[in-house]
């Protein structure tokens, strides 16, 4: 049964065809042994070992996962360590948060960009942490031992994380290390996840935004692109070599590997390999979630999305200061607003129900054969499961995307629910530490906050959320005090907000900080607005989850039963933040009729595009005095053009960004930052002929370090293989 999971690792997909292809597949690193033939195949020059080693040093060992203190398991970005003193890249937009954080109207970083000429001007991130892969092991077995069919959903789920955690203790025992189990394949199989994870780590080098970001919000997600996509870390170590946050007598990590970085360029059919932490795949999900992926989650997250973008773009237009400090906040918040209306389009073209039901029908046939009738009943669950939470669903997006993280008061407000009941406690010594916390808390969050960019944000997206969602589900503060007292005028409301509530401004709620008052904070606008958003949220919450009642055990049962249904075909498990490696070939692709994209870009189209009215397509005047000298030192093709960006089959997702593109030698070719819209329905159905991971040529990354930047002392660390 589960046991032919073990050792067979490819996608869904596969199902439906009668060869794998070598562009399919985010595959754990452990079992890259499989694919090794391919590899050659495709151009692989060296051997599984090199990829992947215990013992010795290998590539795995100069791949970093970009996480944070409280969540370092959960990958956002990838990097590679490209130094023998921990420097790394990553992409621009990875690093966009600390880029921001570090930014004044002063020394504005992310309109000049930021270079460090020397270790001592390096800029701490305090929080940023990043993982380094030991060692995984297959804990399948020792799971699977302490479960049974008798058990609820609820009481494997228990057992699975009881065991988990003695595992990943034993695992780390008498080390600095740290380690978690993963589930694959909807918990039929198990991994041991064993990780170093250092937490100093500091800002390096990034080019101005207007070259990291070119192309905005119209080029995300496109090709051809022109982006310098990139920036750059270092990770620090304490003087034993071992993880320490920072301290002044840190010093640079000393990484077991590094890669090599090729300036010979790449060719059409060239082999490609990307490793990194890609988060979140769904390759197995069924017709029924799909409906609700398309008509709910993407639909609503667009929809509710697209009012508070158009308020950040005016916003961020009028006030350089107001652009600085909703930079980040923005960059978040538009990247999969523009990706769910993508995908659904992709989706509805590539006409993926289709492949979903081709697949159900063909195991339906094969459950109807087998003894046991739980596998019969898997789709039913699900489907049943997928109707029931529907409305609840719908709900959830409203009050996720509209209410809590739409604007930011309420949830702030929210958060010092603890503050008033140690008030009313009358407990001092409680009360002098939280107030110390929420004083630091506060310097956090009105570093970037604008009370009036806020007041049009709070009173547009309560609107909206008043309007479309069933009143049923409404917070109870909309009827009992906007609608009667404000007669619905959310503009009015909103100004109160800024008149009255003491967390409309810094100084206001400082001030309150000084003289707490448990009336005052009970009675505070904001506060009412918080908790009652968050009352009504953990009711929707619950009914969500209620109402989901056996859709995890069809989806266990599903695909246990894909994978028995073809005991011929190899599986790979869905991203879940672990490391994974893809392999493929640089290759153009044919988007439509008439259309042929080749597989590279120059800094000529950056010309071609600029646009000196938009912000998306400004070119700095440095960078079009080196193009017209034709300063591009050795850094070009052939052809003698400084390509920027390249395009190859390699099968990524979110977290993917920042990856290293790798040739055949185990040399550093490319950074990858984006795919391609044509294919935005590759976390749910790979598209073989149309998916394209699109790259950012580190020879352009290298030029603008050492022509635009002039940072020599960088390029200096690097092995440049010429």
């Amino acid at each position: 049964m589960i046991k032919r999971i073990l050792g067979l690792l490819i996608s869904l997909s596969i199902i439906l065809s009668t060869q794998l292809r070598a562009d399919e597949g985010m595959w754990l690193l452990a079992m890259i042994g499989k694919n090794y033939e391919d590899m050659q195949k495709a151009g692989f020059k060296l051997t599984p070992e090199d990829i992947y080693n215990i013992n010795n040093s290998s590539i795995k060992d100069a791949i970093v996962g970009l996480g944070s203190e409280g969540n370092p398991f959960r990958h956002f970005c990838t990097g590679e360590i490209v130094s023998p003193q921990g420097l790394f890249f990553t992409n621009h937009h990875c690093g966009y948060g600390q880029i921001q954080a570090h930014s004044t109207l002063e020394h504005d970083y992310l309109k000049d960009g930021f270079w460090a000429y020397s270790l001592d001007q390096e800029l701490i991130n305090e929080g940023l942490t990043v993982s380094i892969l030991v060692r995984m092991e297959d804990v399948t077995d020792k799971i699977l031992a302490e479960l049974n069919d008798q058990m609820t959903e609820q009481e494997r789920q228990t057992k699975i994380s009881e065991i988990s955690k003695k595992i990943a203790k034993t695992a780390t025992q008498d080390t600095y290390y740290d380690a978690y189990v993963a589930d694959m394949f909807n918990s039929n199989q198990f991994f041991l996840f064993v990780y170093v994870i250092y937490k100093d780590v500091r800002l390096v080098g990034a080019p101005p935004s207007s070259m990291g970001k070119f192309g905005g919000d119209t080029d995300n997600w496109e090709w051809p692109r022109h982006t310098a996509d990139f920036s750059m870390f270092r990770i620090y170590t304490a003087p034993d070599g071992k993880p320490a946050k920072y301290s002044k007598d840190n010093i640079p990590l000393k990484p077991k590997h590094h890669l090599p970085v090729s300036i010979k360029g790449v060719k059409e059919g060239d082999f490609a390999m990307v490793l990194g932490f890609p988060g979140t795949t769904d390759r197995y999900l069924t017709s029924f979630g799909l409906d609700e992926t398309m008509n709910i989650t993407n639909a609503l997250r667009y929809s509710i999305r697209d009012v508070k973008v158009n308020i950040l773009r005016e916003e961020m237009q009028s006030d350089r200061e107001i652009r600085i400090k909703y930079a980040s906040k923005y960059a978040r918040l538009s990247n999969y607003w523009k990706y769910s209306n993508e995908q659904n389009k992709a989706l509805r073209k590539l006409n993926t129900k289709a492949v979903k039901l081709e697949i159900e029908a063909k195991y339906k046939d094969w459950a109807q054969k087998q003894s046991d009738n739980k596998y019969l009943e898997a789709l039913s669950l699900i489907e049943n499961a997928y109707k029931n939470r529907a409305p609840y669903a719908i709900a959830r997006m409203y009050y996720i995307e509209g209410l809590i993280s739409g604007p930011e008061l309420p949830l702030f407000a929210y958060r010092t629910s603890n503050l008033l009941a140690l008030l009313e406690s009358k407990d001092q010594d409680k009360i002098n530490t939280e107030i110390a916390n929420l004083r630091k808390s506060a310097e956090s969050f009105y570093k970037d906050y604008n009370p009036q960019t806020e007041k049009r944000i709070l009173a547009a997206m309560f609107k909206h959320v008043f309007e479309n969602l069933d009143k049923e589900f409404h917070p109870d503060f909309f009827e009992n005090l906007i609608v009667k007292k404000y007669k619905g005028n959310f503009d009015n409301y909103a100004d109160d907000v800024l008149k009255k509530s003491i967390f409309a401004t810094k100084e206001k709620f400082l001030a309150f900080l000084d003289k707490p008052n448990a009336k005052t904070l009970k009675a505070d606008m904001m506060f009412v607005a918080g908790n009652s958003i968050m009352t009504k949220y953990r009711e929707i919450n619950t009914g969500y989850w209620n109402k989901s009642e056996g859709l995890d055990k069809g989806r266990r049962l599903f695909v246990d039963g894909l994978i028995q249904m073809n005991p011929d075909k190899v599986f790979y498990p869905d991203a879940n933040s672990t490391i994974r490696l893809t392999y493929g070939t640089i290759s153009g692709y044919k988007p439509r009729d008439a259309v042929e994209y080749r597989y590279y870009t120059t800094l000529t189209g950056v010309l071609e595009k600029e646009d000196p009215n938009s912000d998306e397509f400004y070119v700095p005047q440095k960078l079009k005095d080196l193009y017209y000298a034709q300063d591009f030192g050795e850094y070009v093709n052939e052809a003698g053009e400084l390509v920027t960006c390249f395009i190859s089959n390699n099968d990524i997702t979110g977290g993917n960004s920042g990856s290293p593109v790798i040739n055949g030698e185990g040399h550093l070719i490319g950074i990858a930052f984006d795919g391609n819209s044509e294919a935005m329905s590759g976390d749910i159905d790979f598209e073989e002929n149309l998916q394209r991971c699109i790259n950012l040529d580190i020879r352009y990354a290298l030029w603008i370090i050492d022509k635009y930047a002039g940072a020599g002392n960088l390029i200096d660390e690097m092995t440049i293989v010429k």
